[in-house]
């Protein structure tokens, strides 16, 4: 687009500016992980695209443009692992009991079918507490997300980025828009826990900081960006197998098919490229999913219009994963990205 092309956040800077969209979020404080729902007001086209060497989903395959289901009803984001996929069943029956879901039929006593796709993290090996023998928090704190669902919700230390870790420094849940000039609107929400850094060695410049609008991650600018090859700075030096994870979602008010949805996933992922180093890696599980609320037409743009959503999308997704550091919380012998020096 031409440089005269005016693009600025929403009102809250958050994925909710994207009309129809809604975010709730829940935590186990105890635990150290929590749980971020993404909540449509009506069932919406979504896709998802995995690059990460250790991912762990639920129901990714529904998204696929070939097959039957071509919406879904929410997208969890969850920590807790393997657990943590459990955050979805108390989503499905949370939104079955109002009667949301996907029916082939319409037939009384049958109830419909809540389609939810989720990702989750691993933030286990964070100091919580884990006695929770058969009965992990993730269900009850899937009901607690969804139930909370609105248009603004908390940054930083909340939601599935309660326990993240991004590289050395406390992780987080990150949000961010823009609306372009002709009114399309992007939006993005992360959960933080990557192996990889978002900061340049040796300081505290966000990666994403050419992207930053406003001051919205401290208004650093980007003179401190470089870094040698191999050195990677505040990554975690020694990550276990599946200790990592940065999970997102990126959505837009313009109608879109499942294909288009997916090209937009695809071309999202590069805002984690562009804001974590480094990035897609044995032992991370990233996902990012695309949703579209579908309120506005595609237009006569075509696949270009596909192109600028997808670009929005990765430099909104960028500006979300720094902002989600800048503004978590870090606890007791966690740095956060305030305590790094000046």
């Amino acid at each position: 687009m031409s440089e005269k092309a005016a693009a600025a956040p929403g009102a809250r800077n958050l994925i909710t500016d994207v009309p129809g969209l809604a975010v709730g979020q829940a935590h186990d404080a105890a635990a150290r992980t929590g749980v971020t729902v993404i909540l449509p007001d009506d069932r919406a086209v979504a896709a998802c695209d995995v690059r990460g060497g250790g991912p762990g989903t639920r129901e990714t395959d529904a998204l696929a443009p070939e097959n039957l289901v071509e919406a879904i009803d929410a997208i969890v984001l969850s920590g807790g692992s393997v657990y943590g996929l459990a955050a979805a069943d108390g989503v499905v029956a949370w939104l079955g009991a109002r009667g949301r879901g996907y029916g082939l039929v319409s037939t009384t006593g049958v109830p419909r079918s809540p389609v939810v796709p989720g990702a989750i993290l691993y933030d286990l090996a964070n100091g919580g507490d884990r006695a929770w023998g058969e009965d992990p928090p993730y269900r009850r704190l899937g009901r607690e997300a969804v139930a909370a669902a609105g248009r603004d919700f908390q940054l930083g230390t909340a939601g599935a980025g309660y326990g993240a870790m991004a590289g050395g420094l406390k992780g987080g849940v990150g949000s961010a828009s823009i609306v372009a000039a002709d009114g399309i609107t992007v939006g993005a929400v992360v959960c933080v826990n990557s192996f990889g850094s978002v900061v340049a060695p040796g300081g505290r410049t966000f990666w994403a900081s050419p992207y930053e609008v406003a001051g919205e991650f401290g208004g650093l600018g980007s003179a401190g960006l470089s870094a040698p090859g191999d050195v990677w700075g505040l990554a975690k030096a020694d990550p276990a197998e599946r200790m990592n994870t940065t999970i997102a979602c990126v959505a837009t008010d313009v109608a879109l098919t499942p294909a288009q949805a997916k090209r937009v996933a695809v071309m999202a992922q590069d805002g984690l490229a562009r804001a974590i180093r480094p990035i897609h890696a044995p032992f991370d599980g990233d996902v990012v999913f695309a949703v579209s609320t579908g309120v506005r037409p595609l237009g006569e743009g075509g696949d270009f219009t596909i192109a600028r959503i997808g670009a929005l999308a990765a430099d909104v997704l960028a500006r979300a994963v720094a902002r989600g550091v800048y503004e978590a919380q870090p606890w007791p012998g966690v740095r956060g990205w305030r305590d790094l020096p000046e």
